[in-house]
């Protein structure tokens, strides 16, 4: 892992996703980009700000003229207070989820952490409804915070899976944590009224699929309840993990309206870290 963005509104729950990153980036020696972007509702896409601005009115450029400066001071004091990390600042206006996906794009970003108020629905995620269309789209991995962290490390992460062939990419960032941190996964199936199967057949499964994927200092868990979201979220309660992983689904459209996406509910509803990877 070479370079994790961070978009933050400078925020309480941004600061605890920026302290997140600071850690994973001393353990990984990866850059951080730290990204704000100013938002503009009439753009679709964002622009440097040195780029010249599209009103001509004196009073509205002085006015994000000192917008501009005040947000560049706040990025700075937040890079300056990392030391020991290597901390870039990128400022943007326009739309903030087109903001995010042109930083992964210029950069090659290999992970985004971003925070999120959780329960208090998709529309209150910390860059608005753009979040959610983040953690839909994002072609690299999205790790979402709540609230700050009790540990700096990630001694147990739950892996929850449905066993289907595209969770490559996923058991792969899984396992890279892992080596970093020596943690134990703990593999998950949600048995649930529309997808109950024998927990004999259930294991045999999971112990193939650990196997393809030769995970190593894992078990297997079974967790019985009326919807996998919330048995991906309870599971991950009882046991106290320290993160949460899971595929999702890039649904747009009216394909999304009628499958929704687990992956989004959970990131909704849990105060746990959640790591999201990204399948067609």
């Amino acid at each position: 892992m070479k370079k994790i963005l961070v978009p933050t509104d400078f925020s309480k729950i941004a600061n605890n996703a920026l302290d997140e990153a600071a850690n994973i980036a001393k353990k990984t020696n990866a850059e951080l980009i730290l990204l704000h972007v100013i938002e503009e509702g009439s753009s679709s896409g964002s622009i440097n700000v040195t780029a010249d601005f599209s009103s001509d009115d004196p009073q509205e450029q002085i006015f994000m003229l000192k917008l501009i400066g005040k947000s560049r001071d706040q990025l700075h004091a937040l890079r300056d207070a990392y030391a020991g990390i290597t901390i870039t600042t990128e400022l943007r206006m326009g739309n903030p989820f087109h903001g995010i996906t042109d930083i992964v794009n210029d950069h090659n970003v290999d992970l985004i952490v971003m925070g999120t108020t959780g329960s208090s629905g998709m529309d209150e995620l910390l860059i608005g409804s753009n979040a959610e269309k983040i953690v839909r789209h994002a072609k690299c991995p999205v790790l979402t915070i709540n609230e700050k962290a009790d540990t700096t490390s990630y001694d147990n992460i739950v892996l929850a899976t449905n066993m289907s062939d595209n969770e490559a990419v996923l058991v792969n960032i899984v396992k890279s944590i892992q080596s970093e941190y020596n943690s134990k996964i703990h593999l998950l199936w949600v048995n649930t009224p529309n997808t109950f199967e024998r927990d004999k057949n259930t294991k045999a499964r999971m112990e193939q699929f650990a196997t393809l994927h030769g995970l190593t200092n894992y078990n297997l868990n079974i967790y019985n309840d009326v919807t996998e979201e919330e048995g991906i979220v309870c599971f991950a309660e009882e046991m106290k993990a320290d993160m949460i992983s899971m595929v999702t689904h890039r649904r747009t459209g009216i394909a999304h309206l009628i499958a929704g996406s687990i992956a989004e509910d959970v990131v909704n509803h849990s105060k746990r870290p959640v790591l999201t990877a990204g399948v067609k």
